[in-house]
């Protein structure tokens, strides 16, 4: 069961960072103490959100950087809603009770996930120009996203990590729901959070105050800054 580190001046608020890389740095200084230029340790930003957050934190504790490209599976005809998640390297985990609960068709869940590849093929090509992944073999992993809504996109990360040798994982995101929490505790060894909300409806939108989708052309600018791309 993994170690959970939050921030109980933050439990069950709201609209408690400025924007992400307000954030980030919060979650940064939480994490400081133990990986503050530790070696064998990398920082991997999960795109969109998570890659703000895992500036901040490859920044602070100079860490190497690199990014995971994974990607929820949308429900048909709710795009914001996910059933599952997928990764570049093919590892799929869907939330079958929702699955069931919505009557979603193999079919329809065959169809999503073409879509959802050819997103992720973009996404790698786009933001890390294709090369290869660094080796994870015996290394500990901090798994960076802007919120843990369901937890399914970073269980597969988790799960991701591993599979590819990683020896300690660690997620890091500055807002989770108590079900994402209870789910990510079961497969990761530590989770730092200091926005944790309990409740039947939880938005990671609503832990900031400045909240926007961040476009392709930003991220990319994001990371030439700092040097990841030409």
């Amino acid at each position: 069961m993994a170690k959970v580190y939050t921030l109980e001046k933050f439990r069950n608020k709201r609209f408690v960072f400025k924007d992400r890389d307000h954030a980030g740095l919060v979650v940064a200084s939480m994490l400081r103490p133990h990986y503050f230029k530790k070696s064998d340790s990398i920082a991997l930003g999960i795109p969109s959100g998570g890659v703000p957050i895992a500036i901040s934190i490859a920044t602070t504790l100079q860490l190497p950087m690199d990014l995971l490209i994974i990607r929820k599976i949308p429900v048909p005809g709710n795009p914001e809603a996910g059933m599952g998640a997928i990764t570049l390297g093919g590892q799929m985990f869907l939330n079958e009770a929702l699955v069931e609960r919505l009557g979603i068709t193999p079919g329809e869940i065959h169809a999503q996930i073409e879509r959802v590849k050819e997103e992720l093929a973009i996404r790698d090509r786009l933001f890390r120009s294709g090369r290869p992944m660094p080796s994870l073999k015996e290394k500990t992993v901090i798994i960076a996203d802007d919120g843990l809504a369901s937890g399914f996109t970073t269980l597969a990360a988790v799960e991701s990590v591993r599979d590819d040798g990683a020896s300690y994982v660690v997620v890091a995101a500055p807002t989770g729901s108590d079900t994402a929490i209870s789910r990510l505790e079961k497969v990761a060894d530590e989770i730092y959070c200091p926005n944790i909300r309990s409740g039947l409806y939880f938005a990671v939108a609503e832990a900031y105050e400045n909240w926007y989708d961040l476009e392709r052309e930003e991220v990319i600018e994001r990371l030439k800054t700092i040097g990841f791309l030409d």
